[in-house]
């Protein structure tokens, strides 16, 4: 079963978001972006949405809803996770080069060299 380190996530049923401390060191502008952009999911679509980082330092958006949630849309959850992956490509990219080499102790110019 792979590992997976969550950095974030919001909850339209508890109406929460949630930061994970141990990436405290974000600028708190990436900080805002993810929370916004957490918090507009779950108000358009419901359910809940995740940003994690899996074993090799890849940044995942998962998301999921209740069962007794009929008024979730998982297409319209699908689009919408594709549209963020689209639009927010190179934040997402930064952040999992961030990860690798913050968290997981990876040498910067060899990842620059990848």
């Amino acid at each position: 079963m792979e590992e997976k380190i969550v950095l974030c996530g919001a909850n339209a049923y508890d109406k929460k978001y949630y930061f994970n401390q141990k990436f405290d060191k974000i600028p708190d502008s990436i900080k805002d972006e993810l929370h916004i952009i957490c918090v507009l999911f779950t108000e358009e679509v419901g359910g809940i949405i995740t940003f994690a980082f899996d074993e090799e330092g890849t940044l995942v958006i998962e998301t999921n809803a209740s069962d007794e949630d009929f008024y979730y849309d998982e297409i319209s959850s699908g689009l919408l996770v594709r549209e963020i992956r689209r639009k927010k490509q190179e934040l997402f990219e930064s952040l999992s080069l961030y990860y690798k080499v913050v968290i997981l102790g990876e040498d910067l110019s060899s990842l620059l060299e990848e």
